[in-house]
């Protein structure tokens, strides 16, 4: 047999070889349609479609209102009124993430609020310790929480519900339905109410409980995206089992995250007492749902493993905007649950286009 009949055969296998490469990269060079463009962005940038509403809300209401809505005191006002949602939505947050969710961080806030007005007047502890057990407190449902989570591994919506309910009954139980006045909080423990303290910067207000909820909301971005913990949060929610065989101890993470959740809704606690000046029983009934909405309109997927908590932060927001820029308008209450109903929904329906891509 001569070469040239020799080498013929790898001659059309390298053709074969090269045909089938240029094919691959025609396949790898296929562009995308404007649509599919977009759900892949939204897809890497979870926190946009929110940012995008609230931007719109804002300019709406803006060009309806005029200067009594596009003031600083007016836009600084809504800080104010989602700055205690902003907090307790950035514990729900990390809890979603998981693909868990939390029906009791609102409870564990007004029960937290309570111990610390109630171990400074009723037991004559100083302030600072009074504090310091309304976050013991906060970390121990937590941490009850996440034990029967991570450890029994029971649903968390029957978790949380239940510890709900038993926090709830608890603060009615222990505070025996008592305020305590803000003229006496005032008198004997003012840094009950620090976090009612503001600062003015020309004719907008920021109360320090504002900035709180923008330094912590903040920081837990930067862990969530910058950090091997957050890194981990993201992983269980999104497959705990490939997590668990990737070296993640879920258990421990999950525990670490409800614990970090009840410290965080502790905070919020103090900073009620700030936004009311009292420490009633009674207050933030409604927190936990309002959290809830600020995370599935920030674009927090239910499902777990994707978000952003600048997300949340845009949700409750964009509830603020319509809260109050309704108001202004002079509409009927019911109108804000409506619209933010509407947007619940769209977030949902949103979520589940964007999940089309991974899936």
């Amino acid at each position: 047999m001569s070469a040239s009949a020799k080498t013929q055969p790898s001659q059309e296998f390298e053709r074969a070889l090269d045909g089938a490469s240029k094919d691959v990269a025609s396949f790898e060079r296929r562009k995308h349609t404007p649509l599919e463009s977009l759900q892949h962005t939204l897809h890497s940038h979870p926190a946009l479609v929110p940012l995008i509403v609230l931007l719109a809300s804002i300019l709406v209401f803006g060009l309806m209102l005029g200067s009594r809505f596009f003031s600083p005191f007016s836009l600084t006002l809504i800080l104010q009124q989602v700055a205690i949602v902003g907090i307790v939505g950035a514990a729900q947050t990390l809890v979603i993430l998981t693909a868990g969710i939390d029906l009791s961080v609102g409870a564990i806030m007004v029960l937290s609020s309570v111990v610390m007005g109630q171990f400074t007047f009723r037991y004559g502890l100083p302030a600072e310790i009074s504090i310091l057990c309304g976050f013991a407190v906060g970390g121990l449902c937590g941490l009850i929480n996440g034990i029967l989570v991570a450890i029994v591994r029971l649903p968390p919506f029957i978790v949380t519900l239940g510890m709900w309910q038993i926090v709830l009954a608890s603060n009615f139980l222990y505070s025996a339905n008592e305020t305590i006045r803000s003229q006496d909080i005032a008198a004997n423990a003012p840094i009950l109410q620090f976090f009612g303290q503001s600062v003015r910067v020309g004719g907008a207000v920021f109360t320090f409980g504002v900035i709180a909820m923008v330094i912590l909301v903040l920081s837990f971005n930067y862990v969530l995206t910058q950090t091997a913990w957050g890194r981990h949060v993201y992983a269980i929610g999104d497959d705990p089992d490939a997590a668990e065989l990737a070296g993640v101890e879920v258990k421990k993470m999950l525990i670490s995250v409800y614990v970090i959740s009840g410290l965080v809704c502790a905070l919020a606690g103090w900073m009620l007492i700030g936004r009311l000046g009292s420490v009633s029983p009674t207050a933030g009934q409604f927190t936990n749902i309002e959290s809830i909405t600020a995370v599935v309109i920030g674009g927090i997927s239910l499902f777990g493993g994707r978000g952003s908590i600048l997300g949340m932060l845009f949700g409750a927001l964009i509830v603020g905007v319509f809260g109050l820029g309704l108001r202004l308008v002079g509409t009927d209450p019911q109108w804000t649950y409506l619209l933010i109903g509407v947007l619940i929904i769209s977030a949902v329906a949103v979520d589940q286009w964007i999940r089309k891509i991974a899936s």
